[in-house]
């Protein structure tokens, strides 16, 4: 097995699996900002590295891990039970607009 000492490594995992997440789960962020979106992105590749260059590639890869506790919280309990949005697929859309405070009329025309 090859060994990798640079931080490519994880760079390569963190944009693996943001990449994975735009195309499947993307249509979920369609009104976020994109400056946000890049923003969340550039932060957890620079928290995994920082992690990874001070605590060690083991470290970093079970802290990048345990990302998915609040993920299956938020989505497989939280927002069906307390919220009625279904988690994975954010229907009724209505109520997944109003969490997320976005504009229920996306159709509206601004300039008149």
């Amino acid at each position: 097995m090859e060994v990798t000492e640079s931080l490519w490594f994880e760079v390569a995992i963190v944009s693996i699996i943001y990449t994975l997440g735009n195309i499947l789960m993307g249509h979920f962020e369609e009104r976020t900002p994109k400056i946000r979106r890049v923003g969340k992105y550039m932060l957890t590749i620079l928290v995994i590295c920082l992690v990874s260059v001070y605590f060690g590639r083991t470290t970093a890869m079970i802290l990048l891990s345990l990302c998915i506790i609040p993920l299956l919280y938020i989505h497989g309990y939280y927002l069906p039970k307390k919220k009625g949005i279904n988690g994975w697929t954010g229907e009724p859309k209505g109520k997944y607009y109003e969490f997320r405070n976005w504009d229920k009329n996306i159709f509206r025309n601004d300039k008149t």
